[in-house]
């Protein structure tokens, strides 16, 4: 394993390991989420520049695009729960209650 690729794989499971452990706020899991994502896209990215293959050109962009989705959805959920519960734990959040 390179050194590259031991750093993206290490950044990926810190971010698996914060959004594991780290569940105060629903900021905090969607910055674990973001960071993953982060180091998704840059390992595809360079696994594609590596491979040399124009056939999965196109995947890092998609994946990307799927982040910007996810963010957004992530960020409109953060604002709809803090204006209902007034707070953004997670511990606040009771799905029986929906």
């Amino acid at each position: 394993m390179t050194p590259v690729h031991f750093t993206f794989s290490t950044a990926f499971l810190l971010g698996l390991a914060g959004l594991a452990f780290h569940r105060t706020h629903l900021l905090s899991a969607l910055l674990c989420l973001e960071g993953m994502m982060l180091s998704l896209f840059l390992a595809l990215s360079l696994w594609t520049l590596e491979l040399n293959a124009t056939n999965f050109s196109a995947s890092p962009m998609l994946l990307l695009a799927f982040s910007a989705c996810e963010a957004s959805a992530g960020l409109a959920l953060l604002v709809a729960t803090a204006r209902t519960h007034g707070t953004d734990h997670l511990q606040s959040l009771n799905l029986l209650q929906c």
